[in-house]
């Protein structure tokens, strides 16, 4: 099994790669010098409107030419002096490898800066430093497609919340929590579209730096169990509304320019046709409705709508169906055979899409690069004049491996950690301790140098043996014992560099296990019988430590994650003291037999009968919890009288006449009615609650460290049973606190944090007792009560009677459930 999906990974790497062949990279119309059906079009005067300016060029077209453009290869048109444009580009971590990159083999244009996976950085609990790699992202993205080799948008963030351990793609996302997620693509967006509220001025006085595509619209979180393709996802409105979506919603809120979506149906109906979720929730409801906004297709989406879902019979009804519903471009992979090549003539010509339809797509998706500067001069735009030397510049290097050891979580010391190694002789073991791509993790591009464990320590001028070690192997061999006791025999330290890679987990392929490779404990069962002290740092996605937390001869056992191209460098400065750790976990560390009580397929997030719950809201067997982290200091943390910068009246949503409390207090009591008419936002989950002032104090005597603080809230009087466990509401990251010194601030908390989603998806504000839960473990509580009335926040859509959790799992085959699982065309 775990070759054949090896095997399928692979494919997809490879045609993704034939696809990069075909030369299609970022060419500008010429507004200048282009035929006079370009130049004298509406199009190329920048002092028109964006919108008008799309509507005049698509206008233009002739239907044959509008059908040449709904593919991710959109084929522009000749007659009209628009060359083709490649849609799909990737830029997860860093510029790379997709179909509209283009990279040298060497010398210029042949890297980019290549952060770690967002899994690790997002641990840091750290958005100034989510928006700051996102702007680099950014800047180099645009460098390479001002030189024609990388496109104008990006198919990029990955928000959907990583809800089973086992998911291969859950090291692409900041982790199992949809608040966090949301803040971080709140401030990723910033970074990426260079657009401070997401909002591009009409009066063209600004562009977006380039155009984001927020993934996978909605409910996709699987690739192998039990299919990728196919998988029709059972979702009650509450969860949907609770979990799945909010990550999205604050992508529409910023205006993302883009959002794509999945291969996967929810209750019955594929998601690039499901018309709930594209326009009466993403269009309507949440009002991303500016025409610059366009959604794509997960590429091959549309044909695996008949292929897996039995959906329609062709793809001509599966792209109309899906135009009509709401999406504007297909995207399809290369080479994946006749059932992925998407038929946009006949998705017209048979009747499935009018033309009035597919206009109103091109006018989005050319809208979007219009506010890209796609059609303007060089000159008139602040982002075209940026190039190579803008490109892994040393701030940039610096900024990368801050984020690697920001994210670093410490799970466990003895004490022997911060360890000096200077004079002593230090063994270099594991499978990535001189590692190559496997520190960069997926949607990884070439990077300027893979700095590793053994660079590490050859920089430092350490004395160092080295042995490589198994990966995902169940019977240690005796080439990798042998190798590895030797260089352990002669050495002080043994530092062991182990984990799982993108060989074991990644697109297309699941997990099956969570547990350490069993090869990989016998093998650290005898090298912590040495009598030596044995430090493990971990690369990839959370593994069931047990084994390493309990066995007393391994002191110390640090995540890394993928750390990107100086992650050796940080895995050193974390382990030497150079940096304090101060990363938190950015989901529940599961038991390995966790994978034997719940199928990846059941997604619901309460427990109930075979499923024992998910993420920390709602499971409490977790071996570490979400959010947890050690440090080289110790910290008090504390609920304080008063910190700077209160919520204030006039600002961060309160009315100037709003004269209640700004600051919550112990024992406190608020009205929601007064709460509600002190607030002027438009959003009403979005009015503020009184912030939580903390204070922590550094309370070692050694060591300056950064401190997370996270603030979560509890209740079980408020609203309807089942309670959560406990869910997360604010979190910040203070820098380099000093032994003995103290540091104060306000925790922000808005009314949508406090309220709970109701088994139709409204966002219901309770009365009711509550308690704040400062840090992992809880340092400290605060307990408040609001009263009045219970308010509704947000009036969830519901769905068409056919799409909801109840008639979904009485279907029994894909397709709308009064037809009986038969295609719909």
């Amino acid at each position: 099994m775990r070759a054949t999906l090896a095997a399928a990974a692979a494919f997809l790497s490879s045609h993704a790669l034939a696809q990069l062949q075909t030369g299609i990279y970022t060419q500008y119309p010429d507004c200048v010098n282009g035929p006079a059906l370009l130049t004298s079009n509406l199009v190329c005067n920048p002092n028109a409107s964006p919108h008008d300016r799309a509507v005049a060029i698509i206008n233009a077209m002739n239907i044959t030419e509008k059908l040449d453009n709904l593919l991710d290869v959109a084929n522009g048109s000749a007659r009209l002096g628009l060359p083709p444009y490649e849609f799909w580009s990737e830029a997860l971590h860093g510029v790379a490898g997709s179909p509209g990159a283009k990279f040298n083999t060497n010398g210029t244009f042949s890297y980019a800066t290549s952060f770690p996976m967002p899994i690790t950085f997002s641990a840091a609990f750290d958005d100034d430093l989510v928006e700051e790699i996102a702007t680099v992202i950014s800047t180099e993205a645009r460098a390479y497609s001002n030189a024609g080799r990388f496109g104008l948008n990006a198919f990029t963030p990955n928000i959907n919340p990583y809800r089973d351990p086992r998911w291969g793609r859950g090291s692409e996302t900041p982790g199992e929590d949809p608040l966090r997620t949301s803040g971080y693509v709140k401030r990723l967006l910033i970074g990426l579209e260079g657009t401070d509220a997401g909002l591009f001025n009409t009066s063209h006085s600004g562009y977006k730096k380039m155009i984001a595509t927020c993934k996978h619209f909605s409910g996709y979180d699987l690739e192998t169990q039990p299919v990728r393709y196919g998988y029709d996802a059972k979702i009650t409105s509450q969860d949907l509304a609770e979990y799945y979506m909010p990550p999205f919603e604050m992508c529409a809120r910023q205006n993302v320019g883009s959002f794509m979506c999945s291969y996967n149906a929810v209750n019955g109906i594929p998601s690039c046709a499901n018309a709930y979720f594209m326009k009466t929730i993403l269009r309507e409801h949440w009002g991303w409705t500016s025409d610059n906004n366009f959604i794509t297709s997960d590429c091959n989406a549309v044909g695996q709508m008949v292929g897996n879902h039995n959906y329609t019979t062709t793809t001509a009804a599966a792209e109309g169906i899906s135009l009509t519903a709401g999406m504007d471009s297909a995207c399809i992979v290369a080479n994946t055979g006749a059932g992925n090549v998407v038929d946009t003539q006949g998705a017209y010509y048979d009747g499935y899409a009018t033309e009035e339809v597919i206009t109103t797509a091109l006018v989005r998706q050319y809208e979007a690069l219009i506010i890209a500067g796609y059609f303007d001069s060089a000159a008139s735009q602040p982002y075209r004049s940026i190039g190579w030397s803008a490109v892994n510049t040393p701030s940039s290097q610096q900024l990368a491996k801050t984020a690697a050891t920001a994210g670093m979580t410490l799970l466990k010391n003895d004490g022997a950690l911060p360890i000096a190694l200077k004079g002593k002789k230090v063994a270099l073991i594991g499978m990535w301790a001189n590692g190559t791509t496997n520190l960069q993790g997926g949607y990884s591009g070439p990077a300027p140098y893979i700095h590793n464990a053994v660079y590490a320590a050859q920089q430092l001028g350490l004395q160092y043996t080295y042995a490589n070690g198994p990966t995902n192997q169940s019977v240690l061999t005796s080439n990798y014992s042998t190798a590895a006791l030797a260089a352990a025999s002669t050495a002080d330290v043994i530092l062991y560099f182990g984990g799982i890679d993108w060989s074991v987990e990644a697109e297309a392929m699941d997990r099956y296990q969570i547990s350490w490779p069993q090869a990989q404990l016998d093998l650290l069962t005898q090298l912590s019988s040495l009598g030596k002290p044995v430090i493990v740092a971990q690369l990839g996605s959370m593994l069931d430590a047990t084994p390493l937390l309990n066995n007393k001869n391994i002191n110390g056992l640090l995540w890394a994650g993928y750390p990107g191209q100086d992650g050796g460098v940080a895995a050193f400065e974390i382990l030497t003291g150079a940096v304090a750790p101060a990363g938190r976990l950015p989901v529940t560390m599961y038991p390995a037999d966790y994978v034997n009580q719940v199928p990846m397929s059941n997604m619901s997030l309460r427990s109930g009968p075979g499923n024992p719950g998910r993420t920390y809201k709602w499971y409490s067997g977790g071996v570490l919890p979400f959010a947890y982290g050690l440090h080289y200091t110790s910290f008090r943390a504390s609920f304080a009288v008063s910190a700077p910068a209160p919520w204030n009246y006039g600002h961060h949503g309160w009315k100037k006449n709003y004269h209640g409390p700004t600051t919550c207090k112990q024992h406190g009591s608020y009205n929601i009615q007064d709460l509600l008419s002190g607030c002027d936002e438009a959003h009403p989950d979005l009015c503020p609650f009184p912030s939580a002032a903390v204070s922590v104090r550094n309370t070692g005597r050694k060591v300056t460290s950064d401190y997370s603080a996270v603030l979560f809230v509890k209740t079980t009087s408020a609203g309807p049973a089942p309670y959560p466990l406990k869910e997360l509401v604010s979190y910040t990251r203070f820098a380099a606190i000093a032994p003995g010194h103290v540091t104060t601030t306000n925790l922000n908390i808005t009314l949508g944090a406090l309220a709970r989603r109701d088994e139709q998806g409204n966002s219901v504000l309770y009365p009711g007792n509550y308690e704040f839960l400062l840090d992992v473990p809880t340092q400290a509580t605060l307990s408040f009560t609001l009263t009045g009335k219970q308010v509704v926040l947000d009036l969830w859509p519901q769905p068409p009677a056919n799409q909801t959790y109840e008639a979904a799992i009485n279907c029994p085959d894909y397709g709308n459930c009064p037809q009986l699982g038969q295609p719909v065309a």
